[in-house]
């Protein structure tokens, strides 16, 4: 796994090498039922995911915790290039709609490997330097890492 941050100073950066073909970790990015199994790191999990994959279209979960907590989360899809590329955001909800506070914009890429498996790379893009900030201290790293390796996981089954 590499960690790194990007020239942006807003942004947060994770990449690796996952062991797992790009169009399974697509899959996985893209089927509600699959997102289910590996978006948070566990005990976390989310439920309800709705993805309209086109730009414009929207995007919802709801992030669970092990206490009952939970967090409703939506946004819409700015890019999306089946098999290589989504970028989303919660900037905005369905038809546009302002959410009231933008936290990021994610962009997450894949391409083949060489040798095999998937070079697989998710940013996290911030509008200023106290999200940024939140985010990290909230455990991007750690728990964007796990993800990743449930993902992987889960991709490798496909």
């Amino acid at each position: 796994m590499t960690v790194s941050e990007s020239t942006q100073s807003n942004d947060l950066v994770l990449e690796r090498l996952l062991a797992a073909p790009r169009m399974a970790i697509w899959r996985c990015w893209t089927e509600s039922a699959l997102m289910e199994q590996w978006f948070c790191p566990k005990p976390w999990y989310v439920s309800d995911v709705k993805a309209e994959l086109r730009a414009g279209g929207a995007s919802s979960m709801t992030m669970n915790g092990p206490a009952g907590e939970k967090f409703p989360n939506q946004g819409v899809y700015l890019e999306v290039i089946p098999g290589q590329r989504l970028v989303f955001t919660d900037a905005f909800t369905s038809a546009w709609q302002p959410s009231g506070k933008a936290f990021m914009v994610a962009q997450v890429t894949l391409a083949d490997a060489p040798g095999g498996g998937t070079l697989y790379k998710a940013v996290a893009r911030h509008w200023n330097a106290e999200d940024r900030a939140a985010h990290e201290k909230m455990g991007f790293h750690q728990g964007w890492g796990i993800a990743a390796d449930q993902l992987e996981a889960l991709a490798k089954t496909l």
